[in-house]
């Protein structure tokens, strides 16, 4: 059985969504109920649930209030991260954390690599980098997964507001000179689903991967591909126009590439994520047919 960690988030969600759907045993806990940075927690929520692999969907992810928030951003994903290896290790239990492509700085041409060197610009990236440390330093069977530019059905993320403001708005400006690979969180929740026979089999080449959505764009385009889809359907068009980060002020640096290869990943377990173009178009249609985004 797949014990999730940090149930009320996004990933989390869909994991269990995903599982119950592939006949996969799967059980998310929240944060009220088990604080990953708890010792005792976390030693409560195993004995309860006796799983067989551990995934950590827990984290801190609001990048503009970590920049003054260190303290909370730093103790959700450096200490609970090292809490929960500690509790794997000592159980046998492999373990699946999620990590960022905000590890890296964005000065690299091309898209980064597992091996390329991590130089976080934000809090959150410090924070992210840090709790792959401490799971490297704690437990030898573990699976980071990077992930980038997450959306999906559940949670707050950015395909999900781009549809609330092309539903309120008739022209938005979005950012243009930032380049990632979006994820959708169906295709996150099948890799961690596909990956469990593995890590629980014993065979699983254990470390760091980079798993992200097949492609790369803007902000811009993505948010222009998501109207796009959107129209398609409800024959309602927005204008996107294109402005430069300078122009929308963060608290938080953001990398300006933060595209992530996913070759080492695929060659090693046989599969990839789909193409961001085609997952944004079956999340879009999923929103709608439910009834939209309020």
């Amino acid at each position: 059985m797949i014990l999730i960690f940090g149930g009320g988030g996004q990933l989390a969600q869909e994991i269990v969504a995903r599982s119950a759907r592939a006949g996969v045993p799967a059980v998310a806990i929240r944060r009220d109920a088990a604080d990953i940075a708890d010792d005792r927690q976390v030693a409560d929520a195993i004995r309860k649930f006796e799983p067989t692999t551990v995934v950590n969907a827990a984290a801190y992810t609001d990048f503009d209030r970590a920049e003054t928030d260190s303290s909370a951003a730093m103790r959700a994903n450096r200490d609970g991260p090292a809490v929960l290896a500690e509790h794997c290790r000592a159980n046998g239990l492999p373990l699946i954390h999620f990590s960022t492509d905000y590890v890296f700085d964005g000065r690299k041409v091309g898209p980064y690599r597992e091996d390329d060197p991590a130089v976080p610009l934000s809090v959150y990236g410090r924070s992210k980098l840090a709790g792959e440390e401490a799971v490297r330093a704690r437990h030898a069977d573990y699976l980071i997964l990077r992930v980038s530019w997450v959306y999906g059905r559940y949670g707050e993320n950015f395909l999900k507001t781009i549809l609330r403001l092309g539903q309120e708005r008739d022209s938005l400006n979005v950012v243009a000179d930032q380049h990632g690979s979006p994820t959708a969180s169906t295709d996150i929740a099948d890799a961690v689903i596909r990956l469990i026979p593995v890590v629980e089999g014993g065979g699983a080449p254990f470390g760091t991967y980079h798993f992200a959505g097949t492609g790369e764009t803007t902000w811009y385009m993505f948010a222009a591909a998501i109207l796009e889809a959107a129209a398609e359907l409800t024959g309602r068009t927005v204008t996107v126009r294109p402005i430069p980060g300078s122009d929308y002020p963060a608290a938080a640096e953001r990398p300006a590439n933060s595209v992530l290869d996913s070759g080492l990943f695929e060659r090693t377990f046989g599969f990839r994520a789909r193409p961001w173009q085609e997952s944004t178009k079956r999340v879009v249609a999923e929103l709608l047919a439910e009834g939209g985004v309020t």
